[in-house]
């Protein structure tokens, strides 16, 4: 397999270029924004649920369904942003999912009941499943490969930062009354959801998109402003020319996603089936980790190990918040140095340890009525653990994996495909979290979520190759590799 000198040559024409272009960074920076919704959302309605709850009067299954339908109905969002992406282009994609997520916040902000709050939660979902998948597949189209995994893991830092932020207005607003302080930690959230969707309409569009229909003088011009020097752009342009040519017989100006579905899903190549099985793969792992679950319903599980003050609970969950927007910055930033492969399976095998930890302190704060506080604090310390090795690894490395190793033709609908599945993934999980332990105990929760990440880092091991430092067009090669060549 070439080297990384020789698989990025064509990206990095001067060894002493800078690390990362201002104007791709801005363009990034303000796509993957759009995902800090539902990480506000995440983060905030761990506390909101509380009130919510007491204010309206509803039970655990319609918690649960509360919760987990917005992670349900981002699946359809998730699927209907690739197509809609390559009929409108990417960024007029953005607008619509931040556009859409306003009117769901707004809708809940305002609930005077719970199908009112249920149909602002549908709303939003679909806001967020649409920018789940466009995030990632636009900055990946318009990065250069040496900064191509810092720019798409953004969106994991824009979650991080959301969750963040929402447990930030958990503690500052929890002490107004029920009846208000709910509406206003998820009405808020319209604020950000309308200033992305203005300023979004000034990023420029993806190059790749405009080669694909045919609008090569645009692409150029973008081209050579993401770019460090005009021989990159050119090289990068010829590149991106060359792979666009193979979308079969169908006129590049007319290309629409036509025919990918069946393509994709009923007769795929064997290289194109290996892209959707680790696509897939890494979504699937990612969600069945149980990241988002412990996320929405850690003031329970730290209620049940014997934290009743409100104000105690929402402080440890700004603790953990602080936690995995470090670790989230520390993967960012050496993603492009280290590789995907080893931050990938050093997270997982953390989350493993963490897992077990958490399953240890559950189960003798389950059996001791006296709740030892060394019990308390070994499970404190395991939340925040397996946080931050999903936040190193797991977490942001899937949204770069991705949007970067399928070819041009399917990106857009592929990574769909996998972004369906990491949400329906979600949904199943946060929807079904507080019965299964309410039937099992928290401790086989985390025991068994611990067995899933141990066959995620086997998977991940044998199944994914690496691809840092390579451009789009590079990667596809990879998986025309047997998956036994692929580099450890």
């Amino acid at each position: 397999m070439d080297s990384l000198e020789n698989s990025s040559s064509h990206d990095v024409p001067h060894p002493r270029k800078p690390v990362l272009n201002k104007y791709a960074f801005a363009a990034a920076l303000l796509a993957s924004a759009t995902s800090i919704l539902l990480g506000y959302d995440i983060g905030v309605m761990s506390g909101a649920i509380i009130f919510i709850k007491e204010n309206i009067h509803i039970s655990t299954i319609e918690v649960e369904i509360l919760v987990g339908s917005l992670n349900v109905c981002s699946l359809f969002g998730s699927l209907l942003a690739g197509k809609t992406s390559d009929l409108i282009g990417r960024r007029l994609t953005i607008v619509l999912a931040a556009s859409t997520f306003l009117v769901g916040a707004v809708l809940m902000g305002f609930a005077p009941s719970y199908p009112f709050l249920m149909a602002g939660r549908v709303i939003a979902g679909v806001g967020v499943g649409y920018s789940l998948m466009i995030a990632p597949v636009y900055t990946s189209e318009l990065s250069p490969a040496t900064s191509r995994g810092f720019l798409t893991s953004l969106p994991e830092l824009f979650i991080t930062l959301g969750i963040l932020f929402g447990y930030l207005s958990n503690y500052f607003l929890a002490g107004l009354p029920n009846r208000i302080n709910w509406r206003i930690m998820v009405g808020i959230a319209g604020a950000p959801a309308a200033a992305i969707g203005l300023g979004v309409l000034a990023m420029p569009e993806s190059p790749r998109w405009l080669v694909m229909k045919g609008r090569y003088g645009e692409a150029k011009k973008i081209i050579q402003k993401i770019s460090h020097t005009m021989e990159e752009a050119e090289s990068r342009f010829q590149e991106i020319q060359m792979a666009a040519s193979r979308l079969d017989s169908e006129n590049s100006s007319q290309f629409s996603g036509k025919g990918v579905w069946k393509e994709l899903l009923l007769t795929p190549s064997p290289s194109l089936r290996r892209i959707l099985i680790a696509a897939v793969g890494i979504n699937f792992f990612m969600q069945a980790s149980g990241n988002d679950a412990v996320v929405y319903y850690s003031p329970q599980v730290f209620k049940a190990a014997g934290i009743h003050n409100k104000r105690h609970l929402f402080g440890i969950t700004v603790i953990m918040g602080l936690s995995k927007t470090f670790f989230v910055l520390v993967s960012a930033l050496f993603l492009d140095r280290f590789g995907r492969r080893p931050l990938l399976l050093l997270g997982t095998l953390g989350m493993v340890f963490s897992l077990v930890g958490l399953g240890l302190g559950s189960k003798f704060l389950a059996e001791n009525n006296s709740k030892p506080t060394w019990a308390i604090v070994l499970s404190i310390i395991a939340v925040c653990a397996f946080l931050s090795f999903f936040s190193i690894g797991i977490g942001p490395i899937t949204w770069v994996y991705s949007s970067e190793i399928f070819p041009m033709k399917y990106r857009a609908q592929g990574t769909s495909v996998a972004i369906s599945v990491n949400r329906l993934v979600s949904g199943g999980v946060a929807m079904s979290f507080l019965t299964i332990a309410n039937k099992i105990t928290f401790a086989r929760v985390f025991f068994i979520l611990a067995g899933i990440m141990t066959m995620a880092t086997i998977f991940f091991y044998f199944l994914l190759p690496e691809t840092k430092g390579k451009t789009l067009e590079e990667i596809e090669g990879l998986f025309e590799d047997r998956p036994s060549d692929v580099e450890n």
